[in-house]
């Protein structure tokens, strides 16, 4: 079936492993200093659907694979943040504009007038969680909470190399959703568990990572876990892991026939192997459709049948659609490596999470399409390449948007010369503001929610897509999967790709990294004169913006015929493959802001002289790109 739409933005089998990833397998990378923590969850939580609160028992298995000895360890408690005075509050009403979600405009879109929605909870509306108790290896282990984070000083230092085991007894509630988790939300979704359960923070070579939680994203532990979840009876479950009593739970598990429960409730109980987070979400209406992929994961899907007629028919219209767009992510970056995926509505925006998504479900067929692409790519680039989401955001967003939209424009058979020109604009329009900021600002400090969400969504998908236009587009591609290859299940940082990158292309790019992630330089090149001599016809050319390029230039004569050149950039130390059409001309130094060069052919034969023909270069100006003889 073709399919137009947009190129917006935006369990369970019974498996004991990830295939071909055992739970302490570590794959092989370019740094052999590399070393990553590890963790094992097991949980029991019982979930009051009447009171939304929710207990549970948690035991972590902490395992350092650091150099260093540890005196602390910090969890996320997400839920806290959602309360009147937290972070995330204060956030909402000192940023100039909030994520609409997140507020009431009390006044009118050209006067607005933001209250913080966290700010109206009650008590009864609040998420929280509350540590009642916690040991260490059995012995008692102080503790503190302080805010989204819980600051644990242990009795005995973590040696390196070292296990220990934390038991902790916990109580929660589940907040009116506001963002992401949450219950009875717009969409009527009963509970989307996004961040629900106390998460150990990382630590890595740079040290701990206890971010409060205020706007953004995670950065989690790789570990294994053993959850179970007793809710009432009625209600569906989606979410990660892998289902361990298919025939005691039924609803559309079941592998045999199903020994029907006493009671007033089921537990689930779902092991998830070599994953970094656990997200589950609930309700007593959800349609629950399976769709086997030949050879690969079986997808499953959950929506509201409440839903009006047309709204339930385009989740039919997805799932072939999701269907190619993991074969199209297979092909050009790796094979998803676990036994299922599920998408699921969640009912607030779209929101990426170990084997499965959450996401708006009663949007246009286009819509719910583009987001489902959006939070699919995501099982590559952040749940199996797991970068850090609050350091570096541009490359689990920027990438994948980036093959998303690749993807988009294949499975819709679009075939755009350039399926990312919306993107260029955004950035170039973003890029000519007084509101960018560098790449490498902490998601939570950009000023303007508009800037991170260029930054990271679009600056990033273009750093891609003009690394391909740098390095040349079959280097690209084998970049990508190399990069698959060499870090998956791993904690990569954006050195790590360009390393990778320049071991497949033979160039030198440390620069592209540091001009495009570290600064807001630039681009900005010219074609500054054209004169002619005799039969000869020399081309001036001008670098106005601070941030170097390497240079396609396309000729259109007279006659209609074109001709093609390429100027390397000389600290690339090379030139990426180009047609035997090209003419190669000699590299132009960052230094000198102007580069000459001939012509053989008189200038009345010339019609025009353009650079970057296919628009793959971010020049901030355009309009001087391009000299029209006559």
């Amino acid at each position: 079936m073709k399919i137009i739409f947009s190129l917006s933005l935006s369990f369970f089998l019974l498996m004991p492993l990830t295939k071909g990833h055992s739970q302490n397998e570590t794959p092989p990378s370019s740094n052999p200093h590399y070393w990553q923590q590890h963790v094992d969850y097991t949980m029991e939580i019982d979930m009051d659907v009447e009171t939304y609160k929710y207990t549970g028992t948690q035991k972590l298995v902490y395992t350092n694979n650091s150099p260093d000895v540890l005196n602390r360890v910090y969890y996320h408690l997400y839920p806290n943040a959602f309360q009147p005075d937290s972070e995330m509050d204060a956030r909402l009403k000192s940023i100039p504009d909030p994520d609409g979600r997140m507020v009431n405009n009390l006044g009118t879109r050209a006067e607005p007038n933001y209250e913080s929605r966290i700010s109206k909870l009650g008590p009864d509306e609040i998420g929280y969680i509350k540590v009642n108790s916690l040991t260490q290896d059995g012995k008692n282990v102080n503790h503190e909470t302080e805010g989204t984070i819980l600051i644990v000083t242990l009795n005995k230092p973590i040696q390196p190399g070292e296990k220990t085991t934390f038991d902790m007894v916990f109580d929660a509630q589940v907040p009116v959703q506001i963002r992401r988790s949450g219950r009875n939300n717009k969409e009527g979704v009963a509970l989307s568990m996004a961040q629900w359960y106390p998460k150990l923070a990382e630590y890595d070579d740079e040290g701990w990572h206890a971010h409060p939680y205020i706007a953004r994203e995670f950065y989690g532990v790789w570990g294994d876990f053993d959850v179970k979840i007793t809710i009432d009876k009625n209600y569906t479950i989606g979410g990660t892991g892998y289902l361990q009593n298919p025939n005691e739970i039924g609803h559309g598990y079941e592998t045999g026939t199903v020994k029907k429960q006493k009671g007033k409730t089921l537990t689930w109980h779902f092991k998830a192997p070599n994953v970094h987070d656990f997200t589950w979400a609930a309700d007593p209406e959800y349609i629950h459709d399976k769709v086997q992929i030949e050879n690969g994961p079986m997808l499953h899907f959950l929506y509201k049948k409440t839903m009006p007629a047309e709204k339930l028919e385009n989740w039919k219209i997805l799932q072939p659609v999701t269907e190619q767009l993991m074969d199209y992510f297979n092909t050009h970056i790796g094979d998803y490596p676990y036994d299922q995926y599920s998408v699921i509505q969640g009912g607030d925006g779209g929101m990426e999470y170990g084997m499965c998504t959450l996401i708006v479900g009663e949007g246009t067929i286009s819509g719910l399409i583009s987001v489902t692409a959006h939070e699919l790519a995501h099982s590559w680039f952040q749940f199996v390449l797991a970068s850090n989401e609050n350091k570096h955001s541009w490359v689990d967003e920027g990438f994948t948007s980036y093959i998303q939209d690749r993807a988009l424009d294949a499975i819709s058979e679009t075939n755009s010369d350039n399926p990312f020109a919306g993107s260029y604009r955004s950035y170039i329009a973003m890029a000519n503001s007084d509101r960018e900021q560098p790449l490498t600002t902490h998601a939570d400090r950009f000023a303007y929610n508009r800037a991170f969400s260029v930054a990271s969504y679009v600056k990033g998908a273009l750093f891609l897509s003009q690394l391909g236009y740098i390095m040349g587009e079959d280097n690209l591609n084998k970049t990508l999967k190399q990069y698959y290859k060499e870090w998956a299940f791993k904690h990569p940082k954006p050195m790590d790709f360009i390393r990778v990158a320049e071991k497949v292309s033979g160039l030198e790019l440390d620069w592209y990294l540091t001009d495009w992630a570290q600064t807001t330089n630039t681009i900005d090149y010219a074609i500054k004169n054209v004169e002619s001599e005799d039969h000869k016809t020399t081309v001036t050319l001008e670098r106005i913006g601070l941030m170097p390029m390497p240079l396609d230039l396309e000729i259109t004569y007279t006659d209609g015929s074109k001709s093609a050149y390429h100027i390397p950039l000389r600290m690339t130390r090379g030139a990426k493959p180009t047609p035997d059409s090209t003419t190669v001309l000699s590299n132009w130094a960052w230094a000198y802001p102007t580069y000459t060069f001939d012509i053989d052919k008189k200038k009345s034969a010339i019609a025009t002289i353009t650079i970057d023909p296919r628009g793959y270069m971010a020049d901030v100006n355009r309009e001087n790109n391009e000299f029209k003889v006559n």
